[in-house]
């Protein structure tokens, strides 16, 4: 069996940051040194044992670390690392992620993310490091957005109605029980988005197709990256936006044929059920005006008789 090393260190790096182990900590505990790691996060071979030493070490197993099979992913750090590294070489992303793509998303929902993320650790049991972890997810979607930009592959994404309807009502909100005024900023917030993803529709950049499904979509995310070699898909519980959730859940990462056939299927029907164009953004529009006159009726003060 051939390994690509390339993909060996990718993996590594993505389990060295969901471990919050610096790496002159990880190289001490299995006695190399700290330029030794970073050579094999590169690509460089390491000998087995080493690789067997440093799976034990950051909780992974060698066939993981190898490539050997589906990989699963237990950490929202590692997952959004991997994300970002698969990106690095995709030309075409298929993205069904919810009703927000951080990718095609706005500076202003990137504004509030950090804090609704920390919303939602908020009970964790071991906060100081929940915090930890939501940093370096922020700084690798920094990097993710960055890389898009500057490569502009082309995507797809699918958008629930449903899911968009619920957040214009909810808001953007990491925890229940908001106060009052934070929750109007947050659905303030969150009807700014998708009047952004309607404009977005409406002026057809090149390179982005967005598709509006009236009804629901699979609640597990998933996305699929073509690469000039392979084609990759990713199944995911962690998710952004409305009640984000980056703490618990087994993500997977696969080059299997038969899952990629049966997603690029799911998506090609989906697709073709999905309002496009000006049926999209006016869609998007229509659910922004009933979900106003709906708030609005909600603040009517009570008339006493």
């Amino acid at each position: 069996m051939s390994f690509r090393y390339d993909e060996i260190g990718k993996r590594l790096k993505a389990f060295r940051l969901a471990s919050a182990l610096s790496a002159e900590e990880i190289a001490r505990s299995i006695g190399i040194s700290r330029t030794a790691l970073y050579r094999f996060e590169r690509g460089e071979l390491a000998k087995i044992e080493t690789l067997d030493r440093l799976a034990d070490l950051l909780g992974v197993s060698v066939p993981t670390l190898l490539g050997v099979g589906n990989e699963y992913i237990a950490s929202a750090v590692a997952y959004f690392e991997r994300l970002r590294q698969t990106e690095e070489d995709a030309q075409h992303i298929t993205v069904l992620a919810g009703p927000i793509s951080f990718l095609l998303s706005s500076p202003r929902f990137e504004s509030v993310l950090e804090q609704m993320l920390m919303e939602s650790i908020a009970g964790d049991a071991d906060l100081k490091r929940a915090r930890i972890d939501v940093r370096t997810i922020l700084d690798v979607l920094k990097q993710r957005k960055e890389n898009y930009l500057k490569r502009q592959p082309s995507i797809i994404n699918l958008v629930s109605g449903l899911e968009v309807e619920r957040m214009l009502r909810s808001g953007f909100v990491g925890k229940a029980q908001l106060p009052n005024d934070q929750l109007e900023h947050r659905i303030d917030i969150a009807r700014s988005e998708v009047s952004y993803l309607a404009d977005l529709i409406d002026q057809s950049p090149m390179g982005v197709q967005i598709g509006v499904v009236r009804g629901a979509l699979p609640q597990t995310g998933f996305q699929i990256f073509r690469q000039a070699d392979r084609k990759v898909l990713t199944l995911s519980p962690f998710r952004l936006g409305e009640n984000p959730n980056v703490r618990v859940g087994v993500a997977m990462i696969t080059s299997a044929a038969e899952a990629l056939l049966l997603h690029e299927n799911a998506v090609n029907e989906m697709w073709k059920h999905a309002l496009k164009g000006t049926a999209a953004s006016e869609y998007l529009r229509s659910l922004l005006q009933t979900t106003q006159v709906s708030s609005n009726v909600r603040r009517l003060p009570v008339r006493k008789t």
